[in-house]
This record gives structure tokens, C-alpha cells and sequence, in this order.
């Protein structure tokens, strides 16, 4: 019988090192972390920010189960003309008031819309004239508003700041943390 001789393991010629479960594990949340980050941010500021957008945060339930309170809003600009029924908007109940509705329009009397929360019986008692519409329902994003609520004026510019830095260091992180395992 012929013995076959053992070699030891050879270590690998990569010179890379296996990675623990537990810093791959890491590295995913905290990337997943990061993107939830980015992701809230470009919702709440950059897309609007980009498109002359505006981000509103639904308040009450008027416009259930459609828009739930917190939910983020962003609408677009738009003519009056090109406002059809069954539209979601965001108005001024009044000339000068500061006071900002999203309802759905329901129908027209003549230049004005007829407007009616989704969880209302009745349209609203004032119909919408043209100066005050803010705009049409673009998109929503469920519990978001909280965010955007939460973080308005000079907040707003700091947190979007803070996740670039977030996003640029963790960036460098990695390049970094990379670049030693090759070596």
C-alpha cells in the first residue's frame, strides 16, 4: 500500500483576511443605516429641493386612509386648468391665510374647485379659487412627515449636512478599512 503524503494547510496567497461574521454583519446594518439615511433625505429635501417641490406633513385624519397623519406630502406647482376631479391638492383656505389644506377635489363651479377631505361626508363649505392652490399631490410617503415636521428651518440644512458627512465617512471608512485588509 502506497502512503500518500499530508501537505499542512497552505495559508491563502490573496492576502486577504476572512472576515468575521460579526463585522460583515455590521458593515450591513451600518450601510443599510446609511441608505435609510439618504434615502429620508433626498425624499424630505432633495427631490423637492431639485423639482421646486414642496414637502408638507399630513396633520389630522381628514384625508384617511388615503394620506394618515405623518405622512409626508410633496406637491408640484401646477395650473388650475390642469387640476382635474378626483386630484389631490394642497390650498390656503383663504386668500392670505396662512393655514395650508390638502383635500381632494370632488368638482368645479366654474374657476373654482370643490374640494372634500376622503374621511368627510360633505365637500368643504368654500370652494378654491385659483391664487389659493399650492399645488398637486406629486407624492407620499407614509410616516415620513414626522421627520420633515420634526426637522424644519435651520434644523433642516444641519440634518441634511449631517448625513452628507455620515455618508462621506462612512465612505472613507470603508476605502480605509479596505485598503489595511490588503496589505
Amino acid at each position: 500500500m502506497t502512503e500518500q503524503s499530508k501537505e499542512p494547510d497552505q495559508p491563502s496567497t490573496t492576502g486577504t483576511k476572512p472576515r468575521s461574521m460579526g463585522v460583515a454583519l455590521g458593515h450591513g446594518v451600518g450601510a443599510g443605516i446609511l441608505g435609510m439615511l439618504v434615502l429620508t433625505a433626498v425624499l424630505v429635501a432633495g427631490v423637492p429641493l431639485m423639482t421646486g417641490a414642496t414637502a408638507y406633513t399630513i396633520a389630522d385624519r381628514s384625508m384617511a386612509p388615503a394620506l394618515a397623519p405623518g405622512a409626508l406630502i410633496v406637491t408640484q406647482p401646477v395650473d388650475v386648468e390642469n387640476i382635474e376631479t378626483g386630484d389631490v391638492i394642497t390650498y390656503h383656505p383663504a386668500v392670505g391665510d396662512p393655514a395650508i389644506v390638502t383635500h381632494r377635489v370632488v368638482g368645479s363651479a366654474g374657476d373654482l374647485l370643490i374640494t372634500k377631505g376622503d374621511a368627510s361626508a360633505q365637500p368643504d363649505p368654500e370652494p378654491v379659487g385659483e391664487e389659493q392652490v399650492l399645488g398637486r399631490l406629486w407624492y407620499s410617503v407614509p410616516m415620513l412627515g414626522w421627520v420633515n415636521a420634526a426637522v424644519t428651518g435651520p434644523w433642516r440644512v444641519a440634518a441634511l449636512a449631517a448625513v452628507v458627512i455620515a455618508v462621506c465617512g462612512y465612505a472613507a471608512w470603508i476605502l480605509v478599512s479596505r485598503s489595511r485588509s490588503r496589505r
